[in-house]
């Protein structure tokens, strides 16, 4: 292989010329705006590279054997798909920076930022595999064997699907619950019977957040075919209550105005409810449920904590003995007659 000079001293000029222009241009992008610099970061070293690889087909090129030329023709298509994934990238996280996901009312927010992060993905998947089968197509070989392979694409396509029928399942899921808007990122959901929140949603699984911190990675295809509890499918505002269970002798009037009382002196609660209620009476207890609200499941447990506390040291201090008791019945019937077991414990003590 034998490439003239002045071609080498054209590409090289040409592929200067390019890194000394990308470099002021980029820096000049990262100046002008938040979306530029996010369009800058994002295509830098693929557009670098697809560019200086076309510089070298278009300079040198014809000059190079037939397999340094089938080599071009490869990075050119692995660069061109690596610079097209760039520019889907900087377009979504153009669109997640103009969301407002920080406001206390952000559930178009949160469906948006989920419906294009689960497309991001399925669109950089689909990206890879048209690049991944260009690439093959370049190969004699492959093509033949491509042709072939049409005429049996029936049968390969049952035995592939049979194969991965879970993978095809979750994906499939995935795609589903991000318009389906069954879940969304950072909703507050109960799963397996824990507290967390959706940290981040794939084409084959979901991450939650659970609230001590541990991480649950559950299958896409789990939230579309068992049942869990979404707290926030239609808002972040929840409901709560608080059962305390008290004796009989417990003022409920006064247990009200003090739960009123409470609650009114608290930026935690919203204003939506309060209601205190005898839900249940015993032989020897009675249970009280106070009725609370906030805007949402953080708040939420806050406010119960308190309204438990302070109404647990306002039945200390106020009614005493309202106390949970129980009450033993000490009187007998002398006239009535003793067991053979009581007359023997009697003896004894």
């Amino acid at each position: 292989m034998f490439v003239p000079w002045p071609l080498i001293a054209v590409g090289t000029g040409a592929l200067c010329v390019f890194f000394v222009a990308e470099h002021f241009v980029r820096r000049a992008l990262r100046r002008l705006s938040k979306h530029t610099e996010i369009l800058a970061n994002n295509t830098h070293h693929p557009f670098r590279w697809f560019c200086a690889t076309a510089i070298v087909a278009t300079t040198v090129g014809r000059a190079l054997s037939s397999g340094w030329q089938h080599v071009i023709t490869l990075l050119l298509i692995g660069t061109g798909a690596w610079l097209f994934a760039g520019v889907l990238t900087t377009l979504e996280r153009t669109a997640m920076s103009r969301l407002r996901v920080g406001e206390p009312d952000n559930l178009r927010a949160r469906r948006a930022q989920t419906q294009l992060a689960v497309v991001h993905r399925f669109t950089i998947v689909i990206i890879a595999i048209l690049a991944l089968g260009a690439m093959l197509m370049t190969f004699p070989a492959a093509r033949a064997a491509g042709t072939s392979l049409l005429a049996s694409a029936g049968v390969i396509g049952a035995i592939a699907a049979l194969a991965a029928q879970s993978l095809l399942g979750n994906v499939f899921a995935g795609l589903q619950m991000a318009f389906s808007d069954a879940i969304r990122l950072d909703d507050v959901v109960i799963v397996e019977e824990e507290w967390g929140r959706i940290e981040e949603i794939t084409l084959t699984y979901v991450v939650v957040h659970l609230w001590d911190d541990r991480r649950l990675v559950m299958p896409t295809s789990y939230f579309m075919s068992k049942p869990f509890q979404n707290w926030t499918r239609t808002g972040s505002w929840l409901l709560g209550t608080v059962e305390l269970d008290v004796d009989w002798s417990v003022d409920v009037d006064a247990m009200r105005a003090e739960l009123d009382s409470i609650l009114r002196s608290t930026a935690l609660w919203d204003g939506r409810s309060n209601v205190l209620q005898v839900t249940d009476a015993t032989n020897t207890l009675i249970r009280v449920r106070a009725l609370v609200s906030a805007k949402d499941a953080g708040t939420l447990w806050d406010l119960r904590c308190l309204v438990r506390e302070r109404l647990v040291n306002w039945i200390q201090q106020h009614e005493p003995d309202s106390r949970p008791r129980i009450r033993v019945d000490s009187t007998r019937n002398a006239l009535s007659p003793r067991s053979p077991g009581e007359e023997t414990i009697q003896r004894t003590s």
